[in-house]
């Protein structure tokens, strides 16, 4: 795969989680139907780290939840490291 296909999903994937995160934020307050926090973990470790830490930030949202304040991080620093890991073997 194209790097440049590689940088078109991340950045795709980082948005829609973003969003995700703020729906999901804005459904929390208006006590609506909302999304699985597995769904939202699972957005994350697609290559939606990123967007989902900055949602987390922005929003204020599942900020106390352990699962995401430390998952989300660890996701993202994962990523991160296999990233590394990859461009380093080219």
């Amino acid at each position: 795969m194209p790097l440049k296909h590689i940088i078109i999903y991340l950045i795709v994937i980082n948005v829609a989680t973003f969003i995700t995160y703020g729906i999901d934020k804005y459904k929390a307050r208006r006590a609506m139907w909302r999304v699985r926090e597995a769904s939202l973990l699972i957005l994350a470790v697609l290559g939606g780290s990123v967007g989902a830490w900055l949602g987390m930030k922005v929003w204020h949202h599942k900020t106390q939840h352990l699962k995401f304040k430390y998952g989300v991080p660890f996701i993202l620093f994962a990523q991160i490291a296999l990233a590394l890991y990859i461009f380093s073997c080219l």
